[in-house]
């Protein structure tokens, strides 16, 4: 694949960086072919905690970190605390990013590393992004994007280098279950989690919440449909026991970005 030499040309360039690693399927494949490039004293992967964050991927994070093994930084982020992002505008996005790699840039200079990079890749300019433009205005480096890698070839890479994320569903900040306009708030970003966990106990590859008040949207595959309405006794017994009165399946499945479907019309 001529996109992997590129990818790891760009990164060599580089020198030295602090990576923003969630332990996703495209910032995994990221820190492992920074990890083949430069030397591992001159990476630093880390990783944000927050309300926004779902829970168990922060043990996932550390875990994937140590099996490349390099240096790994845990930082807590507080975009909740933010009035501008808990009113939950159109540029929500925006201001998390901002959050985020404000800090990633301080721990980039107080310990001398070169740049900082994000996992966007190729594919990202498809769906609506925000938070890129924070990205632009702090400078921060984009080396998937830059190679051409869309998510296709991400996971066919991961899959050759024997990265376990090569399957992994693709993640999103929980607030993305939130209409735009509904305030976002931790015991809500709580309750969501919660919900999504028990969805994917049942072996769902991947699974979304969509929260409206007291009603709420479930997104699972389209193959997987079928399983979940043989289930739809339990899931609806334990996500009223969470607070909605409605439970709903949408039935064109799960697709990226389907709350930023409304923006326009």
């Amino acid at each position: 694949m001529d996109k992997l030499p590129r990818l790891k040309n760009i990164i060599r360039r580089y020198g030295s960086c602090v990576i923003a690693f969630s332990g996703g399927v495209d910032s995994t494949l990221l820190l492992k072919v920074a990890s083949l490039v430069l030397p591992k004293d001159k990476i630093l992967a880390v990783t944000a905690t927050s309300a926004t964050y779902p829970k168990e991927e922060l043990f996932f994070s550390k875990t994937q970190a140590k099996e490349i093994g390099v240096r790994h930084k845990i930082i807590a982020t507080a975009e909740v605390k933010d009035k501008r992002f808990t009113s939950n505008p159109l540029d929500r996005c925006y201001i998390c990013k901002k959050e985020l790699f404000n800090k990633l840039k301080i721990i980039a200079r107080n310990f001398r590393y070169d740049f900082v990079l994000d996992a966007t890749n190729a594919s990202d300019k498809a769906d609506f992004r925000p938070g890129n433009k924070a990205l632009q205005e702090l400078k921060i480096r984009s080396p998937l994007k830059e190679a051409g890698l869309s998510k296709d070839d991400i996971r066919a890479l991961s899959r050759r280098f024997g990265l376990v994320t090569w399957d992994k569903p693709s993640l999103a900040c929980l607030a993305s279950r939130i209409p735009y306009g509904t305030k976002i708030t931790p015991s809500l970003l709580s309750r969501i989690n919660q919900a999504e966990e028990y969805l994917r106990s049942f072996g769902f590859k991947q699974a979304r919440l969509r929260h409206y008040n007291n009603l709420c949207r479930i997104e699972v595959l389209k193959r997987d449909i079928p399983r979940l309405l043989a289930r739809r006794n339990q899931i609806v017994d334990k996500l009223k026991s969470l607070g909605y009165n409605y439970v709903t399946v949408d039935l064109e499945g799960y697709r990226t970005g389907s709350m930023n479907e409304v923006i326009g019309r």
